[in-house]
């Protein structure tokens, strides 16, 4: 089983990691630059996602709250 794993992981390591180089080649920036530019955009991302959420779920009470339902003079 721990082979497996290894593998696995070496593999990905290999051709993984490869794309961040060659993107960093060709940009003339170091791997690692890279690298920290994918995971902070992958956290802002979910993290934009889960604001996103909370605004529109505040608005939505905010709009229960304004528009209740009033009562008809028919209903006297």
């Amino acid at each position: 089983m721990t082979t497996l794993v290894y593998n696995i992981r070496h593999y990905l390591e290999k051709h993984g990691f490869y794309v961040s180089s060659r993107m960093a080649d060709k940009l003339g920036m170091r791997a690692k630059s890279v690298r920290l530019f994918f995971i902070y955009a992958s956290f802002f991302t979910m993290g934009a996602g889960f604001i996103i959420y909370l605004i529109l779920a505040f608005w939505l009470k905010l709009k229960d709250l304004v528009y209740t339902k009033r009562t008809s003079v028919f209903d006297l």
